[in-house]
């Protein structure tokens, strides 16, 4: 592991990796504007907040937990947590003296990546997640929409790009994929408003057939659509878990009709309450247990635990007059993590994984103009890279924790930066201006090589 250093050039293996080019004209998302993946939770009115947290102090970072116990609470006023995140996080001291990274085994961790760019961009892409951040997943959003917008037999040409760039990782890549399919075209929906499912679940077995036969046994694990708990992505259809559960039995049973072994993960929901907005995440995989989800063999627990200000080891609740984003157990890493577990030991599912589908702090910093979200400037870019290194080894201590994807490698494209959109503030490569790699890229480089010590992360 390394320390961070001031002023101090990065050793030369660092220097000679080729950095991202992340120019692409195309967004993760097939409208002509972008449409958010992910916006955060929702509280009150269909605002969009998230907690924050000062930065904790510097200590030696604590063994992740090995048993079912979670870390303990840490108030999320303290100045000097009990379970600190891995490094140092830099003042404005002329000297810094970071602590040891932890030795991370990156086999299990994967990134969400942007697949819509050309051949000589992807290949920067791969040679970022395998050979330097060593991970050994990554993730792909398969929208629907996009891949068939004219009719359920359409192969288009971005169709056959992707088909191309998975089989690439499949036949010459130590790399498995994720694909989370979601996001339903017009001609399959009757309500045109925002996001939603088809109008009959067939018609999702039915393309999520179609796909995995084009893309020639390239997919390792099949997510069943994305955050159905929020209203934008799941219009037209009940906003219940019982009702989710239909589409989760079509898909699934389209994945098992294709192969035994490709892993189905239930929808990754969003940490949220109940708005008009928004149905309580808690609430609705209760839902999905009672409507069978225990039933399922060769299958995972979709979870997305965000942070949003709080650092991973800040427990739920306590919070101040200044910020009213820190008053639900939803605004906390551990707090989402514990819960769940909890819902799938009452359900008879202990036995099952939990994958986290989606996970990361977003940080403005660097970036123009105001960030879209306030509470992104309470996370400096270092916060962002100490809270993600943390949560992975929280998480890789969890003997019921499955692989964990970040979000994201670089969905920091020109025109979303000029939009403002907050997935650009959870990306760790950014498009121009040096550094472009955020500091928790070259952490995670750093962590990934027990040998390695770079004199600085950015």
């Amino acid at each position: 592991g390394g320390t961070v250093g001031e002023g101090v050039e990065v050793v030369s293996s660092v220097n000679e990796v080729q950095p991202a080019q992340t120019d692409a004209p195309d967004g993760p998302t097939p409208s002509p504007g972008p449409t958010v993946t992910f916006m955060g939770a929702i509280v009150g009115n269909g605002a969009r907040v998230a907690a924050t947290d000062p930065p904790p102090a510097t200590t030696t970072p604590v063994a992740p937990p090995t048993t079912e116990t979670l870390p303990t609470a840490v108030n999320a006023r303290t100045e000097s947590p009990t379970d600190a995140p891995p490094t140092a996080i830099p003042t404005e001291a002329p000297t810094r003296v970071g602590t040891p990274l932890p030795a991370l085994d990156a086999s299990d961790v994967g990134i969400q990546v942007i697949s819509r760019v050309e051949r000589d961009e992807w290949d920067v892409i791969m040679n970022q997640v395998e050979n330097d951040l060593d991970m050994g997943w990554i993730k792909v959003q398969v929208a629907w929409d996009f891949f068939q917008p004219n009719g359920p037999d359409e192969i288009t040409e971005e169709f056959r790009r992707l088909e191309i760039y998975l089989e690439q990782i499949h036949e010459i890549r130590d790399v498995k994929v994720l694909v989370s399919i979601a996001k339903a075209p017009n001609w399959a929906r009757t309500n045109l408003t925002e996001d939603g499912p088809p109008d009959d679940p067939q018609a999702l077995a039915n393309f999520i057939t179609f796909f995995l036969n084009e893309m020639n046994n390239t997919i390792d694990a099949v997510e069943i659509w994305n955050e159905p708990n929020l209203i934008r992505e799941w219009q037209g259809v009940p906003k219940t878990g019982q009702n989710y559960m239909t589409y989760f039995d079509a898909g699934y049973n389209a994945v098992r009709a294709y192969s035994p072994d490709i892993v189905v993960i239930s929808a990754g929901l969003a940490p949220t309450v109940d708005t008009p907005g928004s149905r309580n995440d808690r609430d609705f995989l209760q839902e999905m247990y009672s409507a069978g989800l225990a039933n399922y063999t060769n299958t995972a627990i979709g979870i997305h635990p965000y942070g949003w200000g709080n650092g991973p080891d800040v427990r739920c609740c306590a919070p101040g007059p200044e910020r009213g984003w820190d008053e639900a157990r939803q605004f906390f890493f551990l707090d989402t993590i514990e819960d769940y577990r909890n819902i799938m030991i009452n359900n008879g599912d202990s036995d099952a994984q939990m994958w986290a589908t989606e996970f990361g702090w977003a940080s403005w910093e660097g970036l123009p103009g105001q960030p879209p979200d306030p509470w992104m400037d309470y996370n400096s870019k270092w916060d962002q890279a100490n809270y993600n290194l943390r949560a992975i080894q929280i998480m890789q201590g969890l003997d019921y924790m499955g692989p964990m994807f970040l979000w994201n490698l670089n969905f920091a494209q020109p025109y979303l930066i000029d939009q403002r959109d907050e997935r650009v503030a959870y990306s760790i490569v950014l498009p121009e201006g040096a550094p472009r790699e955020r500091p928790f890229y070259w952490m995670m480089f750093d962590a990934v090589r027990p040998d390695e010590q770079l004199d600085r992360y950015d």
